[in-house]
């Protein structure tokens, strides 16, 4: 099975896509900021990483920052899932090589784990 490691600060969406995540048939861990992410990517080895952005402690581009200096996440995939809509924002997300972007409020979970199996496959 897969593994997603969902970055999600917001317990009321980490219920939601855990659940779409979950009867989809991936396998999902959360962390609940940026710093966690970081000490559990090492630890789960997950397949995709569904990030967030603005996260308390260490936020989404500190840990895009991290991953990138790192050889062994090289071809982790990465989707950013943010409210932050700003072309700039989504350009430095792609300078950092992220999968996908997606604006919450413009796509329901349902679609953004329709786009995961697409990329998983």
């Amino acid at each position: 099975m897969r593994k997603i490691l969902l970055v999600e600060d917001d317990k009321y969406l980490i219920d939601i896509y855990a659940t779409e995540l979950k009867k989809a048939g991936f396998v999902v861990k959360v962390a609940l900021n940026g710093k966690e992410a970081l000490n559990k990517i090492n630890k789960i080895k997950p397949d995709l990483l569904l990030l967030d952005i603005i996260m308390p402690k260490v936020d989404g581009w500190q840990v895009l920052r991290k991953i990138k200096e790192k050889a062994e996440f090289k071809n982790l995939k990465v989707i950013v899932l943010s409210n932050l809509s700003q072309k700039e924002d989504i350009e430095k997300a792609q300078k950092f090589g992220v999968t996908k972007y997606f604006i919450k409020t413009h796509f329901a979970p349902s679609n953004v784990v329709q786009e995961i199996k697409k990329i998983l496959k």
